[in-house]
């Protein structure tokens, strides 16, 4: 039998995927003839199922049901020309202008200040024109045909392209244009592309942020597809604190281990991987100040603000700018007056490597 369990970053767990409220919110908004909400942007901690929820959602608008509602998904990469990719898709759909249905794309793209363009080429004519004229020109045929339009970016950061399509986003949501827009990023990555200039449409889009998978869900997940008793599967989700890559890499483990290894077993080897493909890099892209308050919380399993003011000493007056920015993170998790570690082990990790 194949592992019914992925671990690979950025794969969409297919047989088991567990379904997120931050998923039906969106999709509900989008099932609507006109979505209150136009732009979604999705932060969470890496492996906390960012891309998880894009790809579920872009598969949800690609069923059929969905196609004769109208809706059309552009899954763009972040890396290349976005104006470009969106261009080449509307194209492909049916919705370039007949004149230049002979013509060749030339997608080496030339830019000009923050502006761009794309040039079409014939034997009889070599001319340019904007890029984001021709997108408008394309989106109004797009409104006509009663279209709708979904952009996916996953793992959005401050980029020039980025910023350019951004910027360019603004005026289709200007002009009304059908087109959404769901990206997923680290919370500090959308951040950045936030606070550039001009896009306050950007700063004020709705921001949803990834959470805890369901514990009943994960508990019958793991006694289905692992043929265990319930009691056992309680056990592991605990083990997992909701955090999607550790529900997923000691599902692989369990369904892997052989008859004389025991749940307890597993615990070492679980714990290697997510020190090694996840909290190291946490580690390395949090700030100095993160570090300095995330090192103070590995003596228990959570914390009250009197202790942690404490333990800060001089710093303490800056004690909720940290807490709220880890929090943001996803990296901690509150519970009243209390704060603890949203990650499992992540404390032992910082006691051991750092």
């Amino acid at each position: 039998m194949q592992n019914p369990f992925t671990t690979t970053f950025s794969k969409n767990p297919e047989t088991s995927y567990i379904y997120t409220e931050q998923t039906s919110e969106i999709l509900e908004n989008f099932s609507y003839d006109n979505p209150s909400e136009s732009v979604y942007k999705v932060t969470g901690v890496r492996g906390s199922g960012k891309t998880v929820i894009l790809a579920k959602i872009e598969e949800e608008l690609r069923k059929e049901e969905n196609t004769k509602k109208g809706w059309l998904v552009f899954d763009v990469n972040p890396a290349r020309d976005i104006l470009i990719q969106i261009a080449s898709m509307l194209v492909k759909e049916g919705f370039g202008k007949k004149s230049t249905k002979s013509k060749s794309l030339n997608l080496s793209a030339n830019f000009l200040g923050t502006g761009g363009g794309i040039g079409f080429s014939t034997e009889n004519d070599n001319s340019f024109f904007d890029i984001g004229v021709e997108i408008e020109e394309m989106f109004s045929m797009v409104q006509k045909k009663q279209k709708k339009i979904l952009i996916g970016i996953d793992e959005v950061s401050k980029t020039k392209e980025m910023v350019q399509f951004a910027s360019e986003y603004g005026k289709w949501l200007r002009a009304n244009f059908p087109v959404y827009l769901v990206c997923t990023g680290l919370y500090e990555n959308i951040m950045e592309v936030s606070n550039v200039k001009n896009l306050t449409f950007f700063r004020r889009a709705v921001t949803v942020k990834t959470e805890p998978l369901n514990f009943v869900r994960m508990s019958e997940m793991y006694r289905r597809l692992l043929s265990i008793d319930l009691d056992t599967g309680r056990e592991m989700a605990k083990i997992t604190k909701g955090y999607a890559y550790a529900f997923q890499e000691l599902g692989s483990l369990y369904f892997r281990k052989n008859e004389e290894q025991s749940l307890s077993d597993l615990i070492p080897e679980l714990k290697s991987e997510l020190f090694a493909y996840s909290y190291e890099k946490i580690w390395e892209e949090l700030t100095a100040e993160d570090r300095f308050l995330v090192k103070l919380l590995t003596e228990k399993d959570e914390y009250k603000r009197e202790e942690v003011l404490e333990l800060m000493g001089p710093k303490s007056g800056n004690y909720s700018m940290y807490r709220d920015r880890l929090l943001k993170r996803g990296i901690l998790e509150s519970r009243q007056a209390y704060i603890s570690f949203a990650l499992p082990f992540f404390a032992e990790y910082l006691k051991e490597y750092c």
